[in-house]
């Protein structure tokens, strides 16, 4: 969600310093990129280090709340592309889930400001065992929409988030934003999902299956 259907990492970054600072530590732009795709609660055990004297749960629940109230003054910020291919494959019919380590009051926030129902089924941080970059979130994600994650694409943003969804079997497909990503084997880079499509990922399954 964060980064690759939204652009909320300005967000994030934005709470996150706001956190630190008001604790007396310091934060930079190069700490947070360190945590993007990370799950909450292992961010909060940073947080921690950094001065931040709150249990793991109040930080989760800080940030969070943070981040809503910018999403509710400032609006859902599209990454390119993603809306228009959502919409596509919700058009033919095609299963999808949503599957962030943010809170599941923030994705469905995220959610309801999609003018078309996006998503059959929300994998969220709060909810998982295992956070990414463990396989859980995708896997717990295939079992709820009743496929095989090895018939499944996943769309990330972060090394995290890709290393989980290859773990688990998906074609996955890194789309850069707040960091870059290496190019592997194991993945497939798009620069961006400007102009793709349902026919763009059918073809990249088959040439993964080829």
């Amino acid at each position: 969600m964060d980064g690759t259907l939204v652009d909320t990492e300005p967000y994030w970054m934005q709470a996150e310093t706001e956190l630190v600072h008001a604790h007396g530590g310091a934060w930079t732009h190069d700490d947070a990129l360190v945590l993007v795709g990370s799950g909450l609660w292992e961010s909060a055990r940073v947080f921690q280090e950094h001065g931040v004297d709150m249990p793991a749960d109040d930080i989760v629940a800080t940030l969070t709340a943070r981040v809503q109230e910018q999403l509710d003054a400032d609006g859902v910020p599209w990454r390119p592309g993603a809306k228009e291919l959502l919409r596509e494959l919700r058009d033919h019919g095609i299963p999808t889930a949503l599957v962030t380590m943010s809170v599941r009051s923030m994705a469905q926030q995220i959610v309801s400001h999609i003018p078309f129902p996006a998503f059959d089924v929300l994998v969220t941080g709060d909810e998982v065992e295992r956070p990414k970059p463990f396989p859980d979130p995708y896997l717990d994600a295939a079992k709820l929409l009743g496929v095989d994650p090895h018939a499944c694409v996943a769309i990330e943003d972060s090394m995290n988030g890709l290393a989980s969804a290859v773990a688990a079997g998906t074609v996955a497909i890194g789309v850069p934003h707040m960091i870059p990503l290496p190019d592997s084997d194991e993945h497939t880079l798009w620069p961006t999902l400007a102009g793709r499509g349902l026919a763009d990922l059918i073809e990249l399954i088959e040439e993964r299956a080829a």
